[in-house]
């Protein structure tokens, strides 16, 4: 199979087994080998004491394109670690898309940035992970 083929694949088995994306409304919208692009709009239910996006909720959409990007070679992947910076609220309503980035790949361990967007461009987020990748079961 191709890079593309596998990535695709990949990111079509992960999806369909992603409850918890699946159920905050995350789409896919793109996956090519080492990239991914994730979107999700936030909901009522997503907002925290202050009636603004819950980080939580920014840094699993970031999240979630990170992971569908390093596991876009076919090879199970998961995070090692990460990191995010909150750079402007979120609100009820907002439209966020995550472009997940490989920047370094080497044997079982990559790293990967994710810039969370609205749809002005306005950045919301920086992620950076850290993958590993694991035998597979």
């Amino acid at each position: 199979m191709d890079p593309e083929a596998v990535a695709k694949a990949s990111a079509e088995a992960m999806y369909a087994a992603d409850v918890a994306s699946r159920s905050l409304g995350i789409t896919i919208d793109a996956v090519a080998p080492g990239r991914a692009t994730a979107t999700m709009m936030v909901r009522a239910d997503m907002l925290n004491g202050h009636a603004i996006g819950h980080g939580g909720f920014v840094f699993l959409l970031a999240d979630t394109a990170f992971a569908f990007a390093c596991n876009s070679y076919g090879t199970p992947t998961v995070a090692a670690g990460a990191d995010v910076e909150f750079l402007e609220p979120v609100r009820e309503g907002d439209v966020l898309t995550a472009v997940a980035v490989e920047r370094v790949r080497r044997g079982r361990a990559g790293v990967y940035d994710v810039t969370v967007t609205r749809p002005d461009g306005t950045v919301v987020a920086e992620f950076r992970g850290r993958s590993r990748a694991i035998p597979p079961r």
